[in-house]
């Protein structure tokens, strides 16, 4: 799966850092939200297509603001 979108909290901490991502195969979708970076922990969905998996990677990250879309 390739990265479709991706986004971070902004803080740098282990402890604070959150990423959310959106992944597809062309035919499948996942949002996976990840807290800690890369050694954190990690929840991953399946979606049925690329509106929903928006919804909720939206809904993951709060609607809040501060949240950065992190160039591939």
């Amino acid at each position: 799966m390739r990265i479709e979108r991706h986004w971070w909290n902004g803080d740098n901490t282990v402890r604070g850092r959150r990423d959310v991502y959106i992944r597809t195969d062309g035919e499948s979708w996942e949002v996976e939200a990840q807290a800690g970076g890369g050694a954190g922990r990690s929840k991953i969905h399946q979606c049925p297509g690329r509106q929903s998996a928006q919804i909720l990677a939206a809904a993951w990250m709060d609607g809040q603001s501060r949240w950065q879309v992190v160039a591939p």
